[in-house]
């Protein structure tokens, strides 16, 4: 079971996603991620779109570290009960589920702009999806947005759209993550 590891709701644990078909993010993983993302200030008062949200783990860590609001997107019947009942148990109104495929979301979108986005899909995601998804995302992100994306440390690195482009890389065991920014 997955916790929040910091900020105003830290400890608290989270509903799983029954079955298969997700992948969470570990605490260390997600440990290491946040302290980075701090560091780049990209959390306090953003925006944040969380796709491939799964149990809303990410998104939610976000919120309880300063995010303003976030919107967690999945497709997955088992992910969206899951989104809903964390989302109800944290009194997240600053959190909306949104029960869609990534694509289309980042597609017909028209709130504000991006300032934090996660990518962490399944590892089978195929990178042709992969790269229409970053490059659907480019419209929308805020020009000092964050974009996250996480996967098998096996996988190779995403092909970067124009006008998006990593700016650093981090392995943690059997994950691989990359940042990346509007150019």
């Amino acid at each position: 079971m997955a916790r929040i590891i910091a900020g105003t709701h830290k400890g608290r644990r989270l509903a799983s996603v029954p079955g298969e078909g997700t992948r969470p993010t570990s605490d260390r993983v997600k440990e290491s991620l946040f302290s980075r993302l701090e560091v780049y200030d990209a959390l306090e008062d953003a925006v944040v779109v969380d796709l491939f949200a799964g149990s809303g783990a990410l998104g939610l860590e976000a919120l309880s570290r300063g995010a303003r609001h976030v919107e967690l997107v999945d497709r997955a019947e088992p992910a969206l009960r899951t989104l809903r009942r964390n989302v109800t148990f944290f009194e997240a109104h600053r959190a909306t589920v949104h029960r869609c495929d990534a694509l289309r979301h980042l597609q017909r979108r028209d709130d504000a702009p991006i300032e934090l986005l996660f990518l962490d899909p399944p590892y089978a995601l195929e990178e042709q999806e992969l790269t229409a998804l970053l490059a659907a995302a480019v419209p929308q992100l805020h020009p000092a947005a964050t974009v996250v994306v996480e996967r098998d440390a096996r996988s190779p690195e995403p092909s970067w759209p124009e006008g998006l482009e990593r700016f650093q890389e981090r392995a943690y065991g059997t994950t691989q993550v990359w940042f990346a920014e509007p150019s």
